[in-house]
């Protein structure tokens, strides 16, 4: 029974990882979608109005994500930004308020299989 359980860990944490979800440990964290218009370890501050490279790899991730439409990655945290910022941050059980802090960049990086919230529009 443990080695089935360890077989099924071991394979579903490496689909995940192929999938850019989750690094082996001691191995550089993939961003997913191939976002890389910021370092995955410069997560500043982001609210609505900010602009700047950190915001276009906040949007970029937005899109990996999914829901309709996807954001244009433009480096512009504007009204579209905000609702989809708002959406993940409820798929989280985070306090919907459209500020990107820490917990919503670990969202981004690390985003929950599955969301039941309905995507806003």
């Amino acid at each position: 029974m443990r080695r089935r359980t360890a077989a099924a860990t071991l394979a579903a944490t490496l689909a995940l990882s192929l999938a850019g979800f989750v690094a082996p440990q001691g191995a550089a964290a993939a961003v997913p979608g191939g976002c890389s218009y910021a370092s995955s370890s410069y997560r500043p501050v982001l609210s609505h109005g900010s602009t700047g490279a950190a915001v276009k790899q906040a949007q970029c991730l937005t899109n990996v994500w999914g829901g309709v439409p996807k954001l244009t990655v433009d480096g512009i945290f504007g009204s579209n930004t905000l609702a989809k910022i708002k959406w993940i941050q409820g798929c989280h059980g985070l306090t919907k308020d459209g500020i990107i802090g820490p917990n919503t960049w670990n969202a981004l990086y690390y985003p929950v299989e599955d969301c039941y919230d309905p995507y806003p529009g």
